[in-house]
């Protein structure tokens, strides 16, 4: 058994939380550190969170599998990986299942769990509720009961399930209403017959759409504005570099400078894509030069319509879509649900425009909740609480670093607590996508091994975690 370790708790084990161990792991292997890294999650799996769990063969990824690499270093390494399981199935070009991406994470990270040196890996299947710095380390209360101290911890939270504030009164306790569509079993649930009202028009309500449909069914969908994501390419697109934009201009004159210079590339190159895939090297940039204020505005006036342009559905799911829409069994508006009356064997629906549908169940695909300090999240409320964390300046997500260290209320010392994906959003705008979350996972990785590796030198690290049972699903995990 390898003794003397850094011990890294990484809390989540969807897809942030998995390249972030992954990536700890490998660093270990390359410069002989002693780490302990413990992934934390009562989820059965690892690596499909919310994202990848999925087993329907018509959830896709909505980016081509060839720049879906856990290695930005790597291109190749995903559909090298696809080839070696599915020989001549999938090119790069295409927009694979989700499901497969998930087991492609479990083995990149059984993969580097199996690198030889002095670290190891190993599963705590619990929930962790809350957090306290304890010395130069954190304790993790768990859900179960017991306590789980670690030298860092790093906070893969993932997103988080949709807002309910919306909902009437009456249709939150009915059965007849799904407050989460990711929840296992929630659409299997749904009644066989009648139609359905989707609340949402983001690609979330794509996937339920294409789930639940079928002849002698209509499904309603309605949003606020009633905007669709737009559409992927049918083929590659070519690269081109992105505009220069000041951001101390203001956001009115960065929006003038964004939408001319996709207005070029659509004339140049014949589609608006091109102009907007350029942007994602600056976005991070861009965003962080507006003040605040210009954040909130941006949010409040643009970011739908970013998201419809920005976040695009596969070719074959969109033209699926498309054919159930032509043929009558789904229908996309705009709308906003007033108040609602549960009965026996319907729910009947009043719109703010006066309108009244009558459908089987309601189905909320508005996507995750967003702000902060409404998420739900007893770890989030905790942290927030204890000061260890601070909201971003409009509220999606915690203060950090560069590098992903949580940045703690006014006043307080900074626990060795790291996060990435979603709860950056606030900071970076783009933080949910697994392009920029591998560079996160890395950095995040980096700047937790720096700072054990500086508190080693300095004689500061604590005791063995109490409290905590691990598992080792894989024989990769095993101590060695």
């Amino acid at each position: 058994m390898t003794t003397n370790l850094q011990r890294v708790a990484v809390v989540g084990a969807g897809a942030a939380g998995t390249l972030t161990a992954a990536h700890l792991l490998l660093r270990a292997a390359e410069q002989g550190l002693g780490l302990d890294v413990h992934l934390v999650d009562p989820c059965p799996g690892t690596g499909r969170g919310t994202a990848y769990a999925t087993s329907a063969g018509h959830h896709l990824l909505n980016v081509p599998a060839g720049r879906m690499s856990a290695f930005a270093d790597a291109p190749d390494h995903f559909t090298a990986w696809l080839e070696r399981r599915a020989p001549g199935t999938f090119a790069p070009g295409d927009h694979v299942p989700r499901g497969l991406y998930g087991a492609y994470l479990d083995d990149v990270l059984t993969a580097a769990a199996a690198r030889p040196g002095p670290a190891r890996l190993s599963r705590v299947r619990d929930r962790v509720v809350a957090a306290r710095r304890v010395g130069p380390g954190v304790s993790l209360r768990l859900d179960g009961g017991g306590t789980f101290r670690a030298d860092a911890a790093v906070l893969a939270l993932g997103t988080f399930p949709p807002d309910q504030s919306w909902v009437p009164a009456a249709l939150r306790p009915s059965a007849r209403y799904v407050a989460d569509p990711w929840t296992p079993g929630a659409l299997a649930a749904l009644p066989e017959e009648g139609d359905l009202l989707l609340v949402g028009t983001g690609l979330t309500m794509i996937d339920v759409a294409l789930a639940v449909h079928h002849p002698g069914r209509r499904v309603h969908a309605v949003s606020r504005h009633g905007l669709l994501p737009r559409a992927h390419a049918a083929s590659a697109l070519p690269a081109v570099p992105p505009p220069a934009v000041d951001p101390a201009q203001g956001l009115t004159t960065v929006r003038r400078t964004l939408l001319a210079h996709v207005s070029a590339c659509r004339r140049t190159h014949g589609d608006w894509r091109v102009g907007v895939d350029s942007l994602r090297p600056v976005t991070a940039t861009v965003w962080q030069g507006l003040t605040p204020a210009e954040r909130a505005r941006f949010l409040a006036t643009d970011q739908r319509l970013w998201d419809v342009h920005r976040h695009r559905a596969p070719v074959t799911t969109a033209r699926a879509f498309a054919e159930a829409v032509i043929a009558g069994r789904i229908e996309v508006g705009p709308g906003e649900i007033a108040d609602a009356e549960v009965t026996a064997d319907a729910v009947r629906v009043r719109l703010r425009d006066g309108r009244t549908l009558d459908v089987a169940a309601v189905v909320n695909c508005t996507g995750p909740q967003a702000e902060i300090r409404r998420v739900g999240d007893p770890l989030v409320a905790d942290l927030l609480a204890a000061g260890l964390a601070d909201p971003d300046d409009v509220g999606l997500g915690f203060r950090t670093t560069a590098q992903g260290r949580l940045r703690p209320a006014a006043g307080a010392d900074p626990a060795p607590l790291w996060t990435l994906g979603a709860l950056r959003r606030g900071s970076l705008l783009e933080s949910t996508a697994i392009p920029e979350i591998r560079a996160q996972a890395q950095a995040v990785a980096a700047s937790v091994t720096a700072v054990l590796d500086a508190a080693h030198r300095a004689g500061t690290r604590h005791d063995t975690p109490r409290g905590a049972t691990a598992e080792r699903p894989h024989l990769a995990y095993a101590e060695r």
